[in-house]
């Protein structure tokens, strides 16, 4: 797996690549220090994972990603910062980035990368905790106007509170390609580009 870290501290950027680098498995391909750095080493390196801070000298680690997105739709984005504000929170969410992470959770960073590689979307315990308030519902959504079926509902709940394929697949006694496929069909129903923004779109509507 190949990770680009930024972070404008230049001794979070060295001892990240030093934790994730000793798992074995992830090579760290470049270090930058603000968000002009990851649009530029991500445009040189087309890293698997992109790991950012948010709050940077100059150009935001959110602006970064933003236009990072815009030029590669399936860029995998995930926010590693020690900061939890909601604002934040929305806005990454809202942009598709695949996880949101606090540095003081520093044992799940590589657990976290993993699921990322995985097709996962990751958010910190915390986190996880505010994104049902921060996307409260509007209460005037219906599935019937987007023909989602009640199968599909169920499996739109379940990615929303954070599950994967193989967990839904067991829960729902399926396969996983069945689930994939279901999630699939989902998406271009609702017209959204992956899981994160499908539990956006859940947590908005139908939290």
């Amino acid at each position: 797996m190949r990770v680009l870290v930024v972070d404008d501290d230049k001794l979070v950027a060295v001892s990240l690549k030093t934790i994730l680098e000793a798992d074995g498995e992830i090579t760290v391909v470049g270090l930058g220090e603000a968000g002009d750095d990851a649009i530029r080493l991500y445009r040189e390196q087309h890293p698997d994972i992109l790991l950012m801070d948010i709050r940077m000298q100059g150009m935001s680690g959110l602006d970064a990603a933003e236009c990072i997105l815009k030029e590669d739709q399936a860029a995998k984005i995930l926010f590693l910062t020690t900061f939890s504000d909601d604002e934040y929170i929305v806005k990454a969410l809202n942009m598709g980035a695949k996880g949101y992470l606090l540095k003081q959770d520093f044992e799940s960073i590589v657990p976290a990368l993993k699921a990322v590689y995985g097709g996962q979307s990751v958010f910190g315990g915390q986190i996880m905790g505010k994104i049902p308030v921060l996307l409260a519902g509007k209460g005037s959504f219906s599935y019937h106007d987007y023909d989602i079926s009640e199968k599909e509902q169920g499996i739109i709940e379940l990615v929303a509170e954070g599950l994967s394929n193989r967990e839904i697949a067991e829960k729902l006694y399926l396969s996983e390609g069945t689930v994939r496929n279901y999630i699939s069909t989902i998406l271009d129903k609702l017209k959204l580009r992956d899981r994160t923004q499908l539990a956006v779109f859940y947590y908005k509507n139908c939290g």
